[in-house]
């Protein structure tokens, strides 16, 4: 688990001449642990850390960096982070059913026109005929947990093409994409930023998009505990303020591409210090840029999407049949479509 301050980085002089303009007073220099992913799709923290917008807010913001969705949640329950953004799982499912976290705001979607998610094959699997995701009978579908996106996704998928498939749980994204490189799993679904990586090279092949099976996927969402959910509307406003300029610069720099080339740079530039991080630049900027899908406007949140992926985890036993959209979200921090 990887720490960052952004304190460290702030001149001492600089930092007292900003605060009384501006950091909202009540907000000066409260401490947040923000979790993350080290993906393009985290990238609307990364901004507003970076170009200050948490500071601005009178947040004093350092990153937690996970390498899974669930444990991400199981942060959040427990204190360890305070704000994170990842996919709807059944274990956040069931944290919030316990009255340990609440979904307050959507993030990363599918967009019709916006190059998404991609179900993938190895290569193996490819070369025996797997060449469309109607050929997935019989094959194994990674995911990281039960009950994780990459649950959903496949399920869905599978669902569509009237097809049945064996998930095979395998803890991280590293130990997934190792497996299919390997040809010990057959399938998977991932944010755009790895999928055509990993086709580029050879190991794997692009079968299809999500899109197309799940059309306006919310496919993350920013969430934190109850607590501060009921408790601390102040300080929960500030970091969707921040976060959701953050998401502004993101989509106008990388998906709808109105900052120019010059803009764009220095967005991949910013993004390179969290994604990547163990490529030259040059190495990661494609991927970088291949990872650029919406992040919703003001944090806005799809609550269409996320009413039927509760539901799936429903009808799958995966969550008790009892919880409800209300259980898992709060509605009142941002607007919902």
């Amino acid at each position: 688990m990887t720490h960052l301050n952004r304190r460290g980085a702030l001149g001492l002089m600089g930092a007292a001449a900003a605060a009384p303009m501006l950091a909202t007073p009540a907000l000066a220099s409260t401490k947040l642990n923000v979790g993350a992913l080290r993906f393009t799709s985290h990238a609307a923290s990364f901004v507003a850390f970076e170009r200050g917008y948490f500071s601005d807010e009178g947040l004093d913001v350092s990153f937690k960096f996970f390498q899974a969705a669930q444990p991400m949640a199981v942060a959040i329950a427990s204190g360890d982070a305070d704000y994170a953004v990842t996919a709807v799982s059944g274990g956040l499912i069931s944290l919030a059913e316990k009255g340990a976290a609440k979904v307050i705001g959507g993030a990363l979607s599918e967009e019709a026109g916006i190059d998404g998610q991609k179900i993938l094959a190895s290569d193996a699997a490819f070369k025996a005929g797997l060449t469309t995701p109607a050929a997935l009978e019989g094959r194994s579908f990674a995911v990281t947990q039960a009950g994780s996106s990459f649950h959903y996704m496949g399920s869905k998928i599978a669902a569509k093409e009237g097809v049945s498939v064996s998930f095979k749980p395998l803890q991280k994204v590293g130990a997934i994409i190792g497996a299919m490189k390997s040809g010990q799993v057959d399938a998977w679904s991932i944010v755009p930023h790895i999928a055509k990586p990993l086709a580029g090279s050879g190991a794997v092949h692009i079968i299809g998009d999500v899109a197309d099976y799940i059309p306006n996927y919310q496919v993350t969402t920013v969430f934190t505990s109850a607590s501060n959910a009921a408790n601390e509307r102040g300080k929960t406003e500030a970091f969707l303020r921040a976060f959701s300029k953050g998401a502004d610069d993101f989509n106008a720099a990388l998906v709808d591409k109105t900052e120019g080339e010059d803009g764009a740079e220095a967005m991949v530039k910013l993004i390179h210090k969290y994604v990547y991080t163990d490529r030259p630049y040059d190495k990661a900027k494609p991927s970088i840029v291949n990872g650029a899908m919406r992040i919703n406007k003001g944090a806005a949140m799809n609550a269409a999407s996320i009413r039927d992926q509760l539901d799936w985890f429903k009808s799958e036993d995966l969550v008790k049949q009892s919880i409800t959209f209300e259980t898992l979200v709060d509605a009142s921090y941002v607007e919902t479509f």
